[in-house]
């Protein structure tokens, strides 16, 4: 839900430091802010978020525009935080885990099962992120995030004829992937037990 007429009064106030303000910015845009990097950085979602808004805060007194403008600079400030994420984790040494133990590591259970489970939102934005990472972003910038195609292009760095053909593809690709899911359900409850 949008401030709309509100978010004037509320960026002035949020630019004085106003604690009230500060939480509305807060409340109206996490979620969407969290969304998007839950799909693309799971394990790194909460504190990404956390360090988006510590940055917003920081830099309100420099931001110019009405509430789309804003949104546009919201989700510059979370791609970045990404693209940071991804060059510290490259940065990182990492040590395979041995083939021999994974599956004692492993948790019981049917994951199939439970992986034909009824589609919730968080299953939604995992099922985004197993798609390649510049039409998951641009999917979710244009639907978790609301941008216009022109707003995602600058965003990503790319002209809005390919962010086009990035959303079509993804779309296109999950719709494959729910029909191929739906498939393997069918068969599933048509096998006897």
């Amino acid at each position: 839900m949008a401030l709309g007429e509100q978010f004037s009064d509320v960026l002035d106030a949020a630019r004085t430091g106003a604690p009230w303000a500060l939480e509305r910015l807060y409340r109206e845009f996490h979620p969407s802010v969290l969304a998007f990097l839950r799909a693309r950085a799971p394990a790194e979602a909460e504190d990404l978020a956390s360090e988006v808004f510590i940055a917003v805060a920081e830099g309100l007194v420099r931001f110019e525009g009405e509430e789309d403008g804003f949104r546009s600079w919201l989700f510059t400030i979370t791609y970045r935080q990404v693209g940071q994420l991804r060059r510290r984790m490259g940065r990182r040494r990492t040590d395979p885990f041995p083939v021999e133990e994974v599956g004692e590591r492993v948790p019981p259970g049917d994951a199939e099962s439970d992986a034909m489970a009824a589609i919730s939102t968080q299953q939604a934005l995992e099922l985004i992120a197993t798609l390649p990472p510049a039409q998951g972003e641009v999917l979710l910038l244009r639907v978790v995030a609301d941008l216009p195609v022109d707003e995602v292009a600058r965003i990503v760095g790319k002209r809005p004829t390919a962010v086009r053909a990035l959303q079509h593809r993804a779309i296109v690709g999950l719709a494959r992937r729910a029909a191929s899911d739906e498939t393997v359900k069918e068969e599933k409850s048509e096998s006897p037990p």
